[in-house]
């Protein structure tokens, strides 16, 4: 691990709600919501008014009465974040993209060549206002934790060097809900004891931790609040899960089946475009209170074929049938994990006259030839299916 701060972490401020405002001169210092229905992005200027992703469009309207809101425009966004990702890799050939609009960047060992780490940060800065027209803001540090917090606390246009010798100081007084892997949940755990803090965390010792949290957890956060975190900067690595949601409003919570078969089918596309077959199917649910829970399925063998996925995912959604009548329901999600490459997988004999895979494969030939809407279910038929947002390649 680098004994230098020599990590970047480059992550877009409010990406479509700033992409919006750099293309529309008449929205730069003004409240823009990105979604009617469901807010996909706010500014900050919205977010000043307590607008945040993922809201009702009516709440955030509520909140915020003098909000412009602009309907998505996708293909503006990839091409954002295409220009973006142009500029990280002229800057260094070691990039890990985590979504669209931010990635790590590795720049230990080009400073004959570009300069400090912290003069690359200002570079890339100023190069993505002029080259692309956005603000971004850069977290630099020794490991990919706390340069990720750093560019947390620095938000928004802001940049925040955490050197070596001060990872301590500029950590533990950060809310503990800054550590990767605490949600209300465990915060809220640890809240009880009184836990507010990560410097309360570090204090505490790493058996203690895993008594409270359970192993995993409790090593995880006792090595994220004493500031390691060996895991360096990777290229090529390829996606561990891959999933599809949709945001929810009152008018979708009676077609809860048709929005889960048309999140599976995006989910298995994706899967055999990318020549990969899943294990494991996991539903996501997010509640009127905006608290969240997930429900997963081991699937006996690797598949990537539709129907498989999608009667893993409706006996899911059907087990949460009581939790969701009884709390609401604001996002529906399916992933699917534990990956491998389709050509590892050994073959099984077919056991029957119908061949689903034949099917997906047609299918999935219409559509790239003829566009996503050329072959769409029954169920489907007239619904509108959502924002497909772009995404990083699998």
């Amino acid at each position: 691990m680098s004994t230098e701060a020599a990590i970047l972490h480059a992550d877009l401020d409010a990406f479509y709600a700033s992409v919006e405002q750099r293309d529309d001169p008449r929205l730069r210092s003004r409240p823009v919501i990105v979604g009617t229905g469901v807010v996909l992005a706010a500014s900050y200027e919205a977010k000043a008014y307590g607008v945040r992703t993922a809201m009702s469009g009516h709440q955030a309207r509520r909140l915020c009465p003098q909000a412009v809101v602009v309907e998505p425009r996708m293909r503006a966004y990839s091409a954002a974040s295409e220009a973006v990702f142009s500029v990280f890799r002229h800057t260094t050939p070691l990039v890990e993209g985590l979504s669209i609009d931010e990635a790590f960047l590795d720049v230990a060992g080009l400073r004959r060549i570009s300069g400090s780490p912290v003069d690359i940060a200002v570079r890339l800065r100023r190069e993505i206002a002029e080259e692309v027209g956005l603000p971004i803001t850069v977290g630099v540090a020794r490991t990919k934790f706390l340069a990720k917090v750093a560019s947390g606390v620095a938000k928004p246009d802001g940049l925040l060097v955490v050197p070596p010798d001060g990872e301590c100081e500029f950590l533990h007084p950060l809310p503990v809900r800054r550590l990767w892997g605490v949600g209300p949940v465990t915060a809220g755990k640890l809240g009880r004891r009184g836990i507010t803090t990560v410097g309360d965390v570090a204090a505490l010792p790493e058996s203690l931790l895993v008594a409270m949290l359970g192993p995993s957890s409790g090593r995880h956060l006792h090595a994220l609040a004493r500031g390691r975190d060996p895991r360096p900067v990777r290229t090529g690595v390829r996606r561990r899960s891959m999933g599809a949601q949709r945001a929810l409003g009152r008018g979708d919570r009676a077609d809860l089946a048709a929005i889960l078969a048309g999140l599976v089918d995006r989910v298995c596309r994706r899967l055999r475009a990318a020549q990969r077959m899943c294990r494991t199917v996991t539903l996501r649910l997010r509640f009127d209170d905006f608290t969240r829970a997930t429900r997963g399925h081991t699937l006996p063998q690797p598949t990537a074929e539709t129907d498989a996925v999608l009667s893993a995912a409706r006996a899911l959604l059907s087990a949460a049938g009581d939790l969701v009548a009884e709390r609401g329901l604001t996002l529906l999600g399916v992933a699917v994990g534990d990956l491998y490459d389709d050509r590892a997988v050994q073959l099984s004999l077919p056991l029957d006259h119908f061949a689903p895979a034949a099917l997906d494969d047609t299918v999935d030939e219409v559509r790239d030839r003829f566009g996503s809407s050329a072959l769409t279910r029954g169920v489907l038929l007239g619904r509108d299916e959502g924002q497909t947002v772009p995404l990083l390649p699998d």
